[in-house]
């Protein structure tokens, strides 16, 4: 039979076998981390959890925890959990390892995780209110204030009429 190679994960597919390599899943992910990465991970999205309604889901290499957008993503590592939570404040910590302003209003957080016992305040907390301020850091400009921009702009010339 023929088969070809997946040019994304390099995997040999026999001709007419199904092949979606970029369908994965939270456990896909975290299924072959160490016992301490493991038990941190369950412990974060434990957490997470607890904040109320949310959506929990993996794209590409990372597992994503959202309400109406993204608030904060896991990235599972060989050695750490690289959390990445977004808040409208850049917030200095020891924990923290840098901010990037990713919009007018949100800047990314990143964190590294290793063990279970670091799942705690002030990351718990600050993973709390990236939760509670996402729709608010994701909200888009109300009609009112997108009509007054447009209000100051010259009219536009009409082209007179040949008579």
């Amino acid at each position: 039979m023929a088969s070809r190679q997946c040019h994304h994960c390099k995997q040999w597919i026999e001709k007419d076998e199904p092949h979606d390599c970029w369908t994965t899943t939270p456990a896909a992910l975290t299924r072959d981390l160490p016992e301490d990465l493991q038990d941190a991970w369950e412990r974060l999205r434990d957490t997470a959890m607890e904040f109320g309604e949310q959506r929990v889901y993996a794209s590409h290499n990372s597992i994503m925890f959202s309400r109406t957008t993204c608030y904060f993503f896991v990235r599972p590592r060989k050695k750490v959990l690289e959390v990445v939570f977004f808040l409208g404040r850049a917030v200095r910590a020891p924990q923290i390892r840098s901010v990037v302003e990713t919009s007018r209003l949100k800047k990314a957080h990143v964190v590294y995780v290793q063990h279970r016992d670091e799942v705690e305040a002030p990351i718990t907390e600050w993973l709390q209110e990236a939760y509670e301020r996402s729709d608010a850091l994701s909200a888009k400009k109300p009609a009112a204030s997108t009509a007054r921009k447009g209000a100051n702009k010259a009219p536009k010339k009409t082209a007179k009429k040949k008579r």
